[in-house]
């Protein structure tokens, strides 16, 4: 049985203004979002701290966990559900990075255990320095803007032969976030000039592969951290590994859409641009929907039954799959079009 007729014909591309109209109002809310929360709320990775994971053998009360915490010396701290309500088990996180002796965890049992006359067993303990976790934050940062820096180089070079130009803009970009990194200026401002400037580069140079493709990059990675922003959801190392593995299931969605159009440039040369892009959409779109609901099953099952440890990652991975298939068809062609468009005005 046939999922999508392979003569398949819908206006994609006629809807585009629409569909950069949701686009950009997905955009602002998570910019809102984000500015009203100050930034993404970081976890101990980011932030540094300490992490304790518990498991009570009899369901406990949390202001009786509170009163237990007082009598060991965490600074402030905070405690919630972890797992299942059935589980009885809590995460305890302090902004404090509290020197874990090897007495620590036995302190830490007694006192709870004291407060909330059950049975509870320390299940792990992390510790970050503020030092660490700054140093963290901007590792994670770089490498996502490099991911989506090379990422261009390929995209350029395959589509439109344009190694020497791609390569030069790259090389130069890298220099000036070097440069402009000796400056001490905040990563996110840096990565946020650094792009905008690639952007308009892109954009001038007619770089219409690249641009479509690192534009709905960031449209994916935008929105997923917008909506952990608005979910109020702890931002930590496996999320940037979502992040980036939806950079690259994104991109490769957007590359077959990609590798459609140039076939069919060749072989519709009288055909207008608009009508090509969509057609080639169209050819695609079985394959794509086919992929995005395969990889949600896992992500899913991951979310559902994966337990506390991976359920934001999950969660961040099934954001991705939809917003990445979503931009893959809404975004990245338009785009191409929208610099077509542009070009001839020119």
């Amino acid at each position: 049985m046939q999922f999508i007729k392979p003569d398949i014909n819908i206006d994609f591309i006629g809807k585009r203004k629409i569909a950069f109209a949701i686009s950009i109002a997905m955009i602002l809310i998570s910019a809102i979002s984000l500015l009203l929360h100050k930034g993404p709320r970081y976890g101990i990775d980011f932030a540094g701290g300490t992490l304790i994971q518990i498991k009570f053998d009899a369901p406990v009360k949390l202001d009786d966990i509170k009163t237990g915490l007082k009598s060991v010396d965490l600074g402030k701290s905070s405690v919630q559900l972890f797992g299942q309500e059935a589980d009885n088990e809590y995460l305890i996180r302090t902004d404090r990075s509290v020197m874990t002796t090897e007495g620590f965890s036995g302190q830490v049992a007694k006192s709870l255990v004291d407060s909330t006359g059950v049975k509870v067993a320390i299940r792990r303990v992390e510790m970050v320095g503020p030092q660490v976790g700054e140093d963290l934050r901007r590792k994670a940062l770089f490498a996502m803007f490099y991911a989506l820096l090379f990422i261009t180089i390929y995209i350029s070079g395959r589509f439109e032969l344009k190694w020497f130009t791609s390569g030069g803009i790259t090389i130069a970009l890298i220099g000036a976030v070097y440069l402009i990194s000796l400056l001490n200026v905040s990563i996110p401002f840096l990565m946020a000039a650094a792009l905008a400037v690639a952007l308009v580069l892109f954009w001038f140079l007619d770089l219409k592969y690249a641009l479509g493709a690192i534009v709905a990059l960031i449209h994916d990675v935008i929105i997923t951290v917008g909506i952990f922003s608005i979910f109020d959801k702890e931002f930590t190392l496996p999320i940037i590994a979502a992040l980036l593995t939806i950079i690259g299931y994104s991109l490769n969605d957007t590359i077959i859409v990609f590798d459609r159009i140039r076939e069919n440039i060749r072989k519709y040369q009288k055909s207008k641009f608009p009508f090509i892009i969509n057609k080639s959409v169209n050819e695609t779109l079985s394959r794509t929907i086919l992929t995005s609901i395969t990889t949600l099953i896992v992500v899913v099952a991951l979310f559902v039954l994966g337990g506390g440890i991976i359920h934001d990652f999950a969660f961040a991975m099934i954001i991705g799959v939809l917003v990445g298939t979503y931009s893959s068809i809404y975004v990245a062609s338009p785009i191409i079009i929208a610099l077509q468009e542009f070009t001839k005005r020119k």
